[in-house]
């Protein structure tokens, strides 16, 4: 076959710019004709390559630019089997019914066709509806270029130096341990009770070591600069109290660690002075992870104070860590060298040397003794010669103990790599960065967001530092990936916006690749529905990809705070798996309006899942799922063939109406390999009812009877 020469032009296309956006991005199509003709050849630069389909009408190819743009024109160069009728289609989403055509034609003659349109859009696609050859559609190359407004500049990051803006708190041996302790007295007082407020604080020790005493609130993050949690020891306290927060009628029982949320300390050691404890009185969303502690961890107030969740991870603790009153509590992959003592309803250790042995309920152990996929959070640290660098610690299978101790395998990116991004930085720019193959490293704020933050490239890194908060303004999605391999998103927030959006955080588009080898990740990503203000999501997060690692999260629907009522801040469903083998470890979601969880992909695997289910229905008839009463706060869908779930709770509290009933704290298919061990459905208080545990088994929770076990279903 041979090209014809042969131009058309259309009028009025001033402003246009001169690059070819679609070079190297990703595409995809209906079909192709054979693997040497795949659509990513039409958009590689190379005349001499192109992308052909099978013989049959429709088809299409597509190019994904990355982020929504402006297109002023497209450059088509067709081999001689070319469209005869076709059109040129943008999308912001690449979903049926969202294409809008900016130009068609039914008459082509093929050639070299530049054509200038005008329409908005993230995806560009050229659909044919009719062939001028027996053959299928053949095209070269593939041009798009879009209008040249301006875009604030992408500014590369000095890795010796780089801005983290000012709550960023960085630290030496030589730094005023004065002034040092100054600062975090200031912070902690600041925060203690700041449980809604814009500030977030992270503060980073250099390698050495440091006298201090670290009481941690709200949005803070400590964490050391070193390679190694022992390159940073800090002779004093890390430590969270229960020591604001009012328990029960007494105005002067302020032990209550339930609202103790969004904090973490990472990355560093601890040497406690001689007979004392470390208090890490937690609940949801907090993070003790890659920590290595000289002594005692005690995981409540020490004396009547109730605490609600949390996580040790990737830590070597050597004194007995007592968990007291904690309800709930995830250890995974590290090493209790003087055990553990102490359970309540829901105790789980996944690949935890020094756990207890399995038991349930009494005490209420859930062990397991590897992890069968892990993947550690990346972390900020400064190499030998001064150059910040983030580590991403290797992928590890049927693992057990600390990723540290014997090796520390994975892999550094300079931070040189990175685009720092600062609240007001637009998301255009963010954007603009992560096309050009920067990661982010997301600095401590609010970030509004009037776009999606779309990662589109393999293995990129999104790193938060001091709980990073993204807010959406116009109802879109904060972060969305392509189904690419080894995505990590780690260490930052997503708040709703007052305009609903219909997902928060989306993992994948709707591929269905296999990512087992390289799969994405997440660590300490938490999502919140009202609060701060009165958010509205329909789905807060969404999981596509399959394989995909989620490694702690907190997804909360606002139980208090401003803009929370039944009608206020409005959430359908918290997390909705839609990938295949996925893993959680740690997956905390509560108080949405319908299912809490929904699991619809095969051979997934969770190891703790905690759930409240929401306070606020005002009476059962808005809490009905058809002629069942109420929605479970962990379902897995009816099509599934495997699952498997370790350590699960569900709890109700319903305070606007204690006479509502919820059928089954969990539904499931009764098959063999659909698998549930140690199940616990709690009435909170005795306020409220569930039925059954699962699936109409298991007794019920209420006034009379208010916790129940469930050892294994079936």
């Amino acid at each position: 076959m041979t090209t014809a020469s042969i131009t058309t032009t259309s009028a009025g296309a001033a402003d246009c710019g001169a690059t070819n956006v679609a070079l190297g991005k990703p595409a995809t199509a209906s079909s192709t004709e054979n693997g040497g003709t795949p659509a990513s050849a039409a958009v590689d630069g190379d005349a001499g390559t192109r992308w052909s389909s099978q013989f049959s009408d429709p088809q299409w190819v597509q190019v994904d630019l990355g982020s929504t743009q402006e297109v002023c024109r497209v450059f088509l160069s067709w081999e001689s089997a070319h469209g005869k009728a076709f059109q040129v289609q943008v999308s912001d989403s690449a979903t049926d019914g969202s294409w809008s055509d900016v130009y068609s034609t039914t008459t082509s003659a093929g050639g070299t066709q530049s054509l200038d349109v005008s329409g908005t859009g993230r995806y560009v696609r050229v659909l044919g509806t009719q062939r001028a050859t027996g053959w299928g559609y053949s095209l070269w190359e593939l041009g798009v270029f879009t209008t040249t407004t301006s875009t604030p500049g992408v500014t590369p990051t000095d890795p010796r130096n780089p801005d983290f803006g000012p709550n960023v708190f960085v630290y030496g041996p030589e730094s005023s341990q004065a002034d040092m302790q100054a600062r975090f007295d200031a912070i902690s007082a600041q925060m203690k009770t700041n449980q809604f407020g814009p500030q977030r604080y992270a503060v980073l020790f250099k390698p050495g070591t440091y006298n201090a005493d670290v009481n941690l609130r709200f949005y803070t993050q400590v964490a050391g600069l070193g390679l190694m949690p022992d390159d940073v020891n800090v002779n004093g306290h890390i430590r969270v109290e229960a020591d604001w927060l009012q328990q029960g009628d007494d105005p002067n029982n302020l032990g209550n660690a339930t609202q103790n949320f969004w904090r973490g300390a990472e990355n560093l050691s601890v040497t406690l002075p001689a007979n004392q404890v470390e208090r890490w009185a937690v609940s949801q969303a907090t993070a003790y992870r890659r920590m290595h502690l000289r002594g005692q961890a005690h995981l409540w107030n020490g004396y009547d104070g109730w605490a609600s969740g949390g996580l040790i991870v990737d830590s070597k603790i050597d004194g007995t860590v007592i968990s007291g009153s904690q309800q709930q509590f995830l250890t995974r992959n590290s090493n209790l060298v003087d055990g553990w003592a102490g359970s309540v309803w829901n105790m789980v250790f996944a690949g935890t040397q020094g756990a207890p042995a399995d038991h349930f309920p009494d005490p209420s152990h859930t062990t397991v003794d590897t992890s069968p996929v892990t993947r550690e959070k990346p972390y900020l640290y400064l190499d030998g010669s001064g150059e910040y660098r983030v580590f991403l610690p290797a992928l590890r299978r049927d693992s057990r103990g600390t990723s540290w101790e014997n090796g520390n395998p994975g892999s550094s990116v300079s931070l040189a790599d990175f685009y720092v991004v600062k609240p007001g930085t637009p998301a255009a720019t963010i954007n603009a960065a992560l096309a050009q193959g920067k990661h982010l490293l997301l600095t401590p704020g609010i970030h509004q967001l009037d776009d999606t933050i779309r990662v589109t490239r393999p293995n990129t890194v999104v790193l938060g530092l001091g709980l990073a908060t993204l807010t959406p303004t116009t109802g879109k999605a904060a972060l969305t990936t392509s189904d690419v391999d080894g995505v990590r998103l780690a260490g930052f927030l997503v708040d709703a916006g007052v305009q609903n959006s219909p997902v928060l955080l989306e993992i994948g588009d709707g591929g269905a690749n296999d990512h087992s080898a390289n799969p994405t990740s997440l660590h300490d990503v938490y999502l919140r529905v009202g609060g701060s203000q009165a958010g509205k999501a329909t789905v807060s997060m969404r999981v596509n990809s399959s394989d995909t690692i989620i490694d702690h999260t907190w997804v909360w629907r606002a139980d208090h705070g401003e803009g929370v009522s039944w009608t206020a801040n409005p959430g359908r469903n918290g997390v909705v798996v839609n990938g295949d083998d996925v893993v959680a470890y740690g997956l905390f979601v509560e108080h949405y309006q319908q299912h809490n969880l929904v699991w619809n992909g095969n051979g997934g695997k969770v190891f703790l899942y905690q759930n409240e289910l929401p306070y606020d229905p005002p009476n059962q008839a808005a809490w009905m799922n058809g002629s069942q009463r109420g929605w479970a706060g962990y379902k897995v869908a009816d099509q599934v063939t495997t699952h498997e779930a370790f350590g699960v709770g569900v709890y109700a509290f319903n305070q606007a109406d204690p006479s509502i009933v919820t059928d089954n704290g969990f539904e499931a298919p009764n098959r063999p390999g659909v698998r549930f061990t140690h199940l616990v459905t709690v009435s909170l208080g005795g306020v409220g009812t569930i039925a059954n545990v699962i699936n109409g088994t298991g007794g019920v929770a209420d006034q009379a009877n208010q916790v129940r076990y469930l050892v294994n279903y079936p």
